[in-house]
Parts: C-alpha cells; structure tokens; sequence
C-alpha cells in the first residue's frame, strides 16, 4: 500500500490542486489515521454474530391512494419564477 503522503500528492495532482509541503503533511496525518481506522475496521471477527436488518422494527405505513381534483394550472403557475404558457420555463439541461 502506498504510503498516505504518496495517496495526497496523487489526489492533489488528479484534483489540479498546488498543495504546499506543509499541507502534504496536515492531510497525509488526516489521510494516515483514516487509513489505520479503516484498517481496524477490517479486523473483528463477526463470524458468530447474527445478521440484523434494523434495530428497530419497522413496518411501511402505506395510505390508500385515492385521486384528487387537480390544483388549477393558474394555481401552479403562481409558483413558477418564469413561465411559457401553461409551462414552468427552466435551462436546458445538458
């Protein structure tokens, strides 16, 4: 594994970032003590431990759907910061 100062240049460089050498040390330190974290994480043997889905039990409260008048379109539009006739006028989206 590369060394945590190797691992900030490297994502400095592919971010177009100038780190300072004392900034490769403040984040390699910060980058190090995750790295050793996510390392401890590795470790514990859960092999005995039974698998749970959630703490809590938790049930979907689902409401029966029933339709409803639609709001008017004059009603809607009130809403829009910029309109084109009956539309909500927004950027294209590339």
């Amino acid at each position: 594994m590369q060394n945590s100062r190797e691992i900030v240049a490297y994502t400095g460089h592919l971010s177009r970032l100038h780190l300072s050498e004392k900034e490769l040390g403040v984040y390699s330190k910060q980058i190090g003590s995750i790295l050793n974290y996510i390392e401890k994480l590795k470790k514990p043997n859960v092999d005995n431990v039974e698998p749970t889905f959630h703490v809590l039990e938790l049930r979907n409260a689902f409401r029966k759907d029933e339709p409803e008048k639609p709001l008017p379109v004059e009603e809607v539009l009130k809403n829009a910061p910029v309109k084109n006739g009956n539309f909500f006028a927004v950027p294209k989206v590339y």
